[in-house]
C-alpha cells in the first residue's frame, strides 16, 4: 500500500507531535546527560533500589486509582464531555489509592526490621502520592486537549528533578534518598503547576461527581486493569526477576541499560501521545482504514531505522553514558532496543482498540506477553544471566505485539507489508547477534546491515519527515 497522505487528520497529528517532540526532547535529553552522573554518585546497589521503587510505581498508580488517568484522557476527548466532572471523580479515586498505600506503608515502617527498610517504606509512600497527582495531571491535561500546559509540567518536571539531584547528589552528598527526595519535589511541583495553569480549583469547585460519567470512567478504568498490568509485567517483571536471582548490583547494570533504549523510547512516546488522541478522534472516519495503515506503516519504518542504528552505535553510546563498571551494560542494550519495536507497535494498535473503548482485547494480548515474559524470564536468567532477561523481554513483546496485530483486525483490518516487515526484523537479530557476540568486523557487518534497512524502509521514513514538518500538498 501507498503513503498517500491529506491534510487535515495528519495536521492534528503532527502539530501535536510537533508539541509532544518539545516537552519529550527537552525532558528526555536532559535526563539523559544526567545518566554518567548519576552512575558516578552512585553504586550499582543503590541504583538497583533506586530502579526496583519505581517499576513499583508503574503498577500501583494506575492500579490503585482503577487507571483513572487513562479514562480522564478518554472521556476528555469526547465531544460534550464535562473535563470540570472529570478532574472531580478522577481526583477521588486518585485520592483513594493513596490512601491506601500510605496506610500500608505507615504499617510497614512499623514492622519492618532496621532504620533502612523503615525509611524505604516511607519514600515510597511520599512517592506514590506526588506520581499518582503528577500521572493524572498530566492525562488530564492531554484528553482536555490542552497539550501546551501538558508540555509546561513535563519540562519542569525534568528541570526541577535536575536542579533537585544536582543539589542532594553533589552538594548534600545524600546519595539514594537524595535520588528519591529529587523524584518527589520534581513530581509534586509539576503537578501543582498544571494544577493551577488548568484552574484546578475553579474546576473543582464547578465539578461534581456525576453518577453517569463516575459509573463509565469506573468501568473503563477496570476494563483496564489487565491490560495496565500487563503492560507492567511486560515493562518491569525482569528486573524483579534479575533483582532476585542475580542480586541488586546486576539489576542495577540492567537499570542502567535501559537508559539507550530510552532514546528510542523519546519518539516512540512522542508519536504515542499525539496517536492516541488523533485514533480516539478518528476512529469514526470512512477513511479510517487507509489513515491507520498509513501510519503504522511509517511508525513502524522510523522505529525499525533508528533501532538499527542505535545498535550499530552502542558501544559508543554507552561510553558516553555509562560510567566505571556500569559500561557492562552495552550487551544487554540491543534485545531490549528490539523489544521498545514490539512494545511501541503494540501501544499503537492498542491506541485503536481503545478507541473504540475495546480495553479487553488489549488485556488479552498483553496477558498472553506476560505470561510468556515470566516463564522465559525463568529460564533464561537461569542459564544466561542478565542477557537471558533482556532476550526474554524481547520475545514477550513480539509475542504481545503478534496478538495485538490479531485482535485489532476485528476493528479495523490494516494493509501492511508483512513480508518486508518480519524481513527487517529479521535483519535486526543477526544485526543484535554481531555487536552482541563481537563476531569479525562486527561494525562494517552492521553498518552493512543499518544501510540494508534504511534502503528497505527509505521512502517512509522520508514520507513522515515530510508530513512532520508540514510540507504536504
Amino acid at each position: 500500500m501507498g503513503v498517500n497522505m491529506k491534510k487535515g487528520k495528519y495536521q492534528y497529528l503532527f502539530g501535536n507531535m510537533a508539541l509532544f517532540t518539545v516537552s519529550n526532547f527537552v525532558s528526555k535529553i536532559l535526563v539523559m546527560l544526567l545518566v554518567p552522573f548519576y552512575t558516578n554518585v552512585l553504586t550499582t546497589s543503590e541504583y538497583g533500589i533506586a530502579d526496583v521503587m519505581q517499576a513499583t510505581l508503574l503498577l500501583l498508580v494506575p492500579l490503585l486509582s482503577l487507571n483513572m488517568g487513562e479514562a480522564a484522557l478518554r472521556f476528555g476527548l469526547e465531544e460534550g464531555e464535562n473535563h470540570a466532572n472529570i478532574l472531580k471523580t478522577g481526583f477521588k479515586y486518585v485520592g483513594l489509592g493513596i490512601l491506601g498505600v500510605s496506610a500500608v506503608c505507615c504499617f510497614l515502617a512499623f514492622v519492618l526490621p532496621g532504620r533502612e527498610l523503615k525509611s524505604y517504606a516511607a519514600f515510597f509512600a511520599v512517592l506514590f502520592f506526588c506520581d499518582s497527582v503528577y500521572e493524572f495531571m498530566l492525562l488530564f491535561c492531554q484528553g482536555a486537549e490542552k497539550v501546551k500546559v501538558m508540555i509546561t509540567g513535563s519540562v519542569s518536571c525534568t528541570l526541577l528533578v535536575i536542579l533537585s539531584n544536582l543539589f542532594f547528589l553533589l552538594v548534600l552528598k545524600i546519595g539514594l534518598y537524595g535520588y528519591l527526595a529529587a523524584q518527589m519535589i520534581s513530581f509534586l511541583g509539576a503537578a501543582m503547576l498544571m494544577f493551577v495553569l488548568m484552574g484546578g480549583f475553579s474546576l473543582l469547585k464547578e465539578g461534581r461527581c456525576d453518577p453517569v460519567l463516575e459509573k463509565e470512567m469506573t468501568h473503563y478504568g477496570k476494563s483496564m486493569l489487565l491490560y495496565s498490568t500487563s503492560s507492567w509485567v511486560n515493562n518491569a517483571i525482569d528486573r524483579y526477576f534479575v533483582l532476585a536471582m542475580l542480586g541488586t548490583a546486576v539489576n542495577g547494570l540492567y537499570g542502567v541499560a535501559y537508559k539507550i533504549p530510552a532514546i528510542l523510547t523519546v519518539f516512540q512516546r512522542i508519536f504515542a501521545q499525539a496517536w492516541q488522541m488523533s485514533a480516539a478522534k478518528n476512529y469514526r472516519e470512512e477513511d479510517s482504514v487507509s489513515y491507520f495503515s498509513n501510519m503504522y506503516i511509517m511508525y513502524n519504518a522510523v522505529m525499525v531505522t533508528g533501532c538499527s542504528f542505535l545498535i550499530l552505535t552502542v558501544r559508543i553510546i554507552a561510553k558516553l553514558m555509562f560510567a566505571k563498571e556500569f559500561f557492562a551494560a552495552w550487551s544487554l542494550v540491543p534485545p531490549l532496543l528490539i523489544s521498545v519495536i514490539f512494545g511501541a507497535l503494540t501501544g499503537f494498535l492498542g491506541s485503536i482498540c481503545l478507541a473504540y473503548k475495546d480495553a479487553k482485547s488489549m488485556g488479552w494480548a498483553t496477558g498472553i506477553g506476560a505470561c510468556v515474559n515470566i516463564v522465559l524470564n525463568a529460564v533464561l536468567i537461569s542459564c544466561f544471566g542478565a542477557f537471558g532477561a533482556a532476550v526474554a523481554t524481547m520475545i514477550s513483546y513480539f509475542t504481545m505485539y503478534a496478538a495485538s496485530f490479531f485482535k485489532v483486525r476485528k476493528h479495523v483490518k490494516l494493509l501492511v507489508h508483512y513480508r518486508k516487515d518480519y524481513f527487517a526484523y529479521l535483519l535486526l537479530i543477526v544485526q543484535m547477534s554481531v555487536m552482541v557476540f563481537r563476531a569479525p568486523l562486527d561494525l562494517i557487518w552492521a553498518g552493512l546491515l543499518f544501510m540494508f534497512i534504511l534502503i528497505i524502509y527509505g521512502k517512509e521514513a522520508a514520507e513522515l519527515v515530510k508530513g512532520f514538518m508540514g510540507k504536504r500538498n
